[in-house]
């Protein structure tokens, strides 16, 4: 049966007001006073449509670790979120460094219905850092992987990071690092600082991260091939990559919800929820991210979405895992950092939440614009509501989350992926069915 939705009276990208008519998983009609007897009217009065979002960077932990989540209760948390389309992290159990594991990710993405997924390959077997992973044979298997990472460990070896960079050359890929100098970050607990010295808490400084993203910088223009910075988290590491875009490097770069919003001072309550990696940093190093979004220093909004089980987190500071969730949040703390400060409209949502992140990661059937034609993948988000976090009522597994208790502003109503509503009324609709073979519509 076709599905037909007529979304009614909905700001598109929060400019001028319109109907948007559905059919069969594409947008056919965008105009006023539109009329469709066959439709399921959505009256979104009030409410703001963006395309549907994409996470760069999403922990889904599935195969090894569904204690943490799951590809089906992660992609429910991604669904609520307004994503329709996310990157699985590759430091699962077996690490997903070969074509079996990454295909298979990519299957139970498919299954599951929630969402797109797009399974992200390790640079090196078992993310060891020493001999390069089935680059190749992950590019052309069924997942067609594009972005490559051993994110939660540094490619730490100059000389394999140069080789990585020039595989994925040849196929359009792109390096996505976790920029941490180990030597530099041994036994580290929190951002190194004031704060860190009067806790006692060993520091993990700028400077391990800086010194990383200023050398492969430099690696990728001496090779002419694409890198990706992960969770960017310093006013340095701002300067930096502005730098090096400013030389025609092809450098892009990520700021997660929690560095644009939370700081080190958290850390005073020995709370492990506030323990990440890289660690919170000074208000200062906050506000320069937020103008780095602003400016375009700074590409994307990844989440880095890192569900744990509760025993990972209810326990000393010092044994507790590193790690945030932010899936169903990320577009509250956008708006309460970035929007309702004034530094950006909902246009640039829009460029840094879907089109860039679905052009990095070359997903072709993503990022797309709400227009005739085109897939609909549209989240309709209201920006007047407020709720309060509870990490309870939630779909990931991970109940880590740093902004429970915390009013937020702004309510996901409904998300549609690929035509199909996975959420309404702000909550968990149905799956969508998705077809044989391949992602494609």
């Amino acid at each position: 049966m076709t599905e037909k939705y007529l979304i009614k009276n909905v700001s598109i990208l929060g400019q001028d007001t319109a109907d948007i008519l559905i059919d069969a998983g594409k947008i056919v009609q965008i105009g006023t006073a539109l009329t469709a007897d066959d439709a399921q009217i959505i009256e979104a009065q009030g409410l703001i449509a963006l395309p549907g979002l994409v996470d760069l960077h999403t922990h889904l932990r599935e195969p090894g670790q569904e204690d943490s989540e799951t590809v089906e209760s992660g992609t429910q948390a991604a669904a609520l979120g307004g994503y329709t389309a996310v990157f699985a992290m590759a430091n699962s159990q077996p690490v997903a460094d070969t074509a079996g594991v990454v295909e298979q990710v990519y299957e139970l993405g498919k299954k599951a219905g929630w969402a797109q997924v797009y399974p992200v390959g390790a640079v090196t077997i078992g993310l060891q850092g020493e001999r390069l992973s089935a680059i190749g044979a992950m590019a052309d298997s069924r997942a067609q992987v594009r972005v490559f990472s051993d994110d939660g460990m540094c490619v730490w070896d100059p000389a394999l990071m140069r080789r990585a960079l020039e595989y994925v050359k040849t196929f359009d890929g792109v390096i996505a690092q976790h920029a941490q100098e180990p030597r530099l970050t041994e036994g580290a607990q929190m951002n190194e600082g004031k704060v860190s010295a009067e806790l006692g808490l060993a520091g993990w400084p700028a400077v391990a991260e800086e010194s990383i993203i200023a050398r492969d910088v430099l690696l990728a223009e001496h090779v002419n091939s694409r890198v990706h910075i992960c969770h960017l988290s310093t006013r340095g590491a701002v300067e930096i990559v502005r730098w090096a875009k400013s030389r025609g490097v092809q450098v892009t770069a990520e700021a997660t919800p929690h560095h644009l919003l939370l700081t080190e001072e958290l850390v005073r309550s020995y709370d492990p929820v506030y323990k990440v990696n890289p660690p919170l940093r000074t208000e200062e190093d906050v506000m320069a991210l937020r103008q780095a979004v602003a400016d375009g220093t700074i590409d994307i909004i990844g989440t880095d979405h890192a569900p744990h089980p509760i025993e990972s987190k209810d326990c000393e500071w010092a044994c507790a895992a590193n790690g945030m969730t932010g899936l169903e949040q990320a577009l509250s703390i956008v708006q309460k950092t970035l929007v309702d400060t004034g530094l950006i409209g909902w246009e640039r949502v829009a460029e840094i939440m879907s089109f860039r992140p679905a052009h990095i990661g070359r997903a072709v059937e993503q990022g797309r614009p709400i227009a005739v034609g085109e897939p609909a993948h549209i989240v309709l988000y209201d920006p007047q509501a407020t709720r309060v976090i509870n990490p309870a009522e939630q779909a990931t597994r991970g109940k880590n989350n740093p902004y429970r208790g915390l009013e937020l502003p702004g309510a996901v109503r409904a998300t549609f992926f690929a035509g199909h509503p996975t959420v309404l009324d702000g909550a968990l609709a149905t799956p969508r069915v998705q077809p044989a073979e391949g992602n494609s519509l």
